[in-house]
């Protein structure tokens, strides 16, 4: 065997637990503006899941909300 194969570890992915999907988190609500926040970039891009570790329900849970508080106006669109 060379010594590269040796050295490589197998790819395993860390399971995190859903932040939104726990007992005492807040509910998803388009009205809990401060919530929204920490799921949105500086650009007011939606940060993705496998970073944010939503699980892909409460995602889209997520998704409605933002999209509900953009059209409200209590969201920007963008920012630059």
């Amino acid at each position: 065997m060379q010594a590269s194969q040796q050295t490589k570890k197998p790819y395993f992915r860390n399971s995190r637990n859903c932040p939104l999907s726990e007992p005492d988190s807040p509910p998803i609500d388009y009205k809990n503006v401060k919530l929204l926040q920490k799921y949105i970039s500086e650009r007011g891009k939606m940060i993705p899941s496998r970073i944010t570790s939503v699980s892909a329900k409460k995602q889209r849970e997520l998704a409605v909300a933002v999209k509900r508080a953009r059209f409200l106006g209590l969201l920007p669109y963008l920012q630059r």
